[in-house]
C-alpha cells in the first residue's frame, strides 16, 4: 500500500501543490513554520478525513479562501482509486473512487496510516484522552464499524449528560427518570460492543507489542497492557454479560451521576495501563522505557494492520527522529526499511546515519514550496 500522488489546493499554507511519491523512504526537510508539517497532516487527513492538529476543519483552509481540497492517488490491493477530502466552511466532504461517502466509517480504512509524532511520545505519560484515542484511531481503521458505534456512543453520551445536568439543577423537586433509562438503554447497547471490540483489539496489540518492546530493551523488559475500565468488566466477557455488567453499574451510580450531573460509567472514563516488569511505566518508568513503550506501540501497530489488511500501512513520522536516541532510531528505521512506505520530518538528516535514508526521496519544504533540489 501506498500513495502515488498527492494534490493539495488552498491547504493551510499551500496554494497550489502537487508531489508524486518514492513506495518506500520520502523526507521532507525544512525549517520550522514553513510547512513540513502541513505536508503530513494533509496526508494524514486523506485517511481519516480530520486533522490530529486541530478540531476545527475550518483551520485547515487557507486564510482568505473558501475551501481546501487534498486529493490522493493511492495503490492498494494491486489496485489504484483515488481518495479526496474537501473542506469548506459549510462543511466537508469525503469521497472515495469519486464517490462522496455519507458515513465516515465507509470512509476510514481506505488508506491505513500509523502517525508518530512529539507528541505520541505522550501516549504514556499523558491524559487518559490520548490513549482513548489512539486505540479508537487504531480500531477504526482495521474495523470501521467500530466508528459507527463509537459515534453513536458519544451521541448519546451527549444526550445524557444533558439531562443530567437538568436532573442536578432540579435536584429538589420530584424527577421523572423515564428518558434517562431510555438513553442508558441506548448507552450501553454501543458501550459493550466499544468494549468488547477494545479487549479484541488489546489482544492483538500485546501478541506484537510484547515482543517488540522485548527486543528494544535488549531482552530486558517485559511489557504488559492492561485495560483499566470503569465498569467491572473483563475480557473473557461476552457481549451479553458485559451489557448486564453495565446495567448492575449504572442502576448503582444514578443517584451519584444525578447529583454530579454527569455520566460516571462508560468507555468515554476507561484508560489503558502500559506496565514494564511489572510496574506501572507512566508512574514508575524512566523517560527512556516510556519512549520504548511508545515505539513499542507504534511499530506494533504497523504489523497488527499488516496481519489484519494484508498490506503493510503508511508510515508518517513527523520531527520524531531527532527526539530518539540513535539506538532506538536505528531500531525504528531498520524495522521498517524497504516494507513500508514513510515520510519523515525533519529540520536536517544530518546526524541521522542510517542506509535506510540513503535511498530516500527527499523534498525540501521553504515558505509553502516544495522542491526536489535544495
Amino acid at each position: 500500500m501506498h500513495i502515488e500522488e498527492l494534490t493539495l489546493k488552498q491547504y493551510r499554507n499551500y496554494k497550489d501543490l502537487h508531489l508524486t511519491f518514492d513506495d518506500k523512504i520520502n523526507v521532507i526537510i525544512g525549517e520550522n513554520a514553513q510547512g513540513k508539517t502541513n505536508l503530513m497532516e494533509a496526508i494524514y487527513v486523506l485517511a481519516f478525513s480530520r486533522s490530529y492538529r486541530t478540531p476545527r476543519d475550518k483551520e485547515l483552509i487557507m486564510w482568505d479562501e473558501e475551501y481546501a481540497k487534498i486529493k490522493g492517488s493511492v495503490y492498494k490491493r494491486k489496485r489504484r482509486f483515488p481518495l479526496e477530502v474537501i473542506v469548506s466552511k459549510k462543511g466537508k466532504k469525503a469521497k472515495l473512487n469519486h464517490l462522496e461517502q455519507k458515513r465516515l466509517s465507509d470512509y476510514i480504512g481506505a488508506l491505513n496510516i500509523v502517525m508518530f509524532a512529539p507528541e505520541d511520545l505522550n501516549l504514556v505519560k499523558g491524559n487518559p484522552q490520548v490513549r482513548r484515542r489512539f486505540i479508537d484511531m487504531e480500531i477504526g481503521q482495521i474495523q470501521p464499524a467500530y466508528i459507527y458505534h463509537l459515534g453513536q456512543y458519544q451521541k448519546v453520551l451527549k444526550q445524557r449528560n444533558h439531562l443530567l445536568k437538568e436532573y442536578q439543577r432540579n435536584q429538589h423537586k420530584q424527577q421523572d427518570t423515564t428518558m434517562l433509562q431510555i438513553l442508558t438503554e441506548q448507552l450501553i447497547e454501543h458501550a459493550a460492543t466499544v468494549v468488547q471490540r477494545r479487549f479484541n483489539f488489546l489482544h492483538l496489540l500485546r501478541k506484537w507489542a510484547g515482543p517488540i518492546h522485548h527486543g528494544i530493551s535488549r531482552q530486558l523488559e517485559e511489557l504488559q497492557i492492561e485495560y483499566d475500565a470503569s465498569a467491572d468488566v473483563s475480557e473473557d466477557m461476552d457481549l451479553s454479560t458485559l451489557v448486564r455488567v453495565f446495567q448492575d453499574k449504572f442502576a448503582e451510580v444514578e443517584k451519584r451521576e444525578i447529583e454530579r450531573g454527569t455520566t460516571l460509567v462508560g468507555p468515554h472514563r476507561d484508560d489503558l495501563i502500559f506496565k514494564v516488569n511489572g510496574k506501572d511505566v507512566q508512574t514508575y518508568g524512566s523517560q527512556g522505557q516510556q519512549r520504548t513503550t511508545a515505539l513499542s506501540l507504534k511499530l506494533a501497530e504497523i504489523e497488527l494492520i499488516f496481519n489484519e489488511v494484508g498490506e503493510y500501512p503508511i508510515l508518517l513520522l513527523d520531527d520524531v527522529l531527532s527526539e530518539l536516541d540513535d539506538y532506538r532510531q536505528s531500531h525504528l528505521l531498520h524495522t521498517i526499511q524497504g516494507k513500508v512506505q514513510t515520510f519523515v520530518s525533519t529540520t536536517s538528516v544530518e546526524g541521522i546515519e542510517h542506509e535506510t535514508l540513503e535511498q530516500a526521496e527527499l523534498f525540501y519544504v521553504q515558505e509553502g514550496h516544495v522542491s526536489r533540489e535544495n
